[in-house]
């Protein structure tokens, strides 16, 4: 987490449209938003550059800032607090969609160690090798984007003799009763109308489900 000072200037960033791509910015202009001096500013873009939560590109007229998956994931932690501060009922989701065939990645990652131990940790199960993916119907995408304002559980990456593998986030559900969870991998861009799912459970032949059966994942949140 950056420092609370550092933390304003992020979402001042952001709200420049630092989450779609570069903005210019400048000390001056983000001191006279946030009302403080242009050498705080700096600090705290220093600061936010080497958290990895800002990549800054300087040039003589100027510098251009784009906030990182880091600082996205700050922001969405950051909101999702809020959300459950002002909420004052539990809320209740359905996403209904299509199974369909995934690359087959899913079953690699799933059985590594050290993801079976956290999601053993964070969701209370051990997962099946292997993601059940869905395609939602045209209804369940703005469900989906809601989702984003609820608490999601990281699942940290690490990294062997080899190579580095990637955090994630995840969010406890069940589908017909069985314990799941939707997994959004920290290095993947899924199209809107995609979710992956991870249970204890081989969910195909738990639910006797091929592609194109339609399901419903239940989201509840108190």
């Amino acid at each position: 987490m950056p420092d609370a000072g550092d933390l304003p200037v992020l979402k001042a960033i952001a709200l420049l449209g630092g989450c779609r791509g570069p903005v210019r910015v400048s000390t001056q202009s983000l001191s006279t938003t946030l009302g403080t001096s242009p050498q705080t500013i700096s600090r705290r873009l220093k600061a936010l550059e080497s958290a990895h939560l800002i990549n800054r590109m300087i040039d003589p007229s100027g510098q251009s800032v784009t906030v990182t998956k880091g600082g996205e994931e700050v922001l969405r932690r950051e909101h999702a607090e809020y959300c459950r501060i002002f909420s004052r009922t539990g809320g209740h989701f359905i996403l209904s969609g299509m199974v369909i065939s995934g690359l087959g990645e899913g079953r690699y990652y799933m059985s590594l160690d050290h993801y079976k131990t956290q999601f053993r940790i964070n969701c209370g199960f051990e997962p099946f090798p292997g993601t059940l993916n869905l395609r939602l119907n045209q209804q369940s995408i703005p469900v989906r984007k809601r989702l984003e304002s609820l608490e999601w559980m990281t699942i940290p990456g690490f990294s062997d003799e080899h190579r580095t593998f990637g955090e994630a986030r995840c969010l406890p559900c069940r589908i017909q009763g069985i314990p799941c969870a939707l997994i959004v991998p920290g290095r993947t861009h899924y199209p809107e109308d995609i979710v992956e799912l991870i249970s204890g459970a081989p969910l195909r032949e738990e639910l006797q489900l091929q592609d194109n059966d339609i399901i419903e994942v239940e989201i509840g949140y108190d």
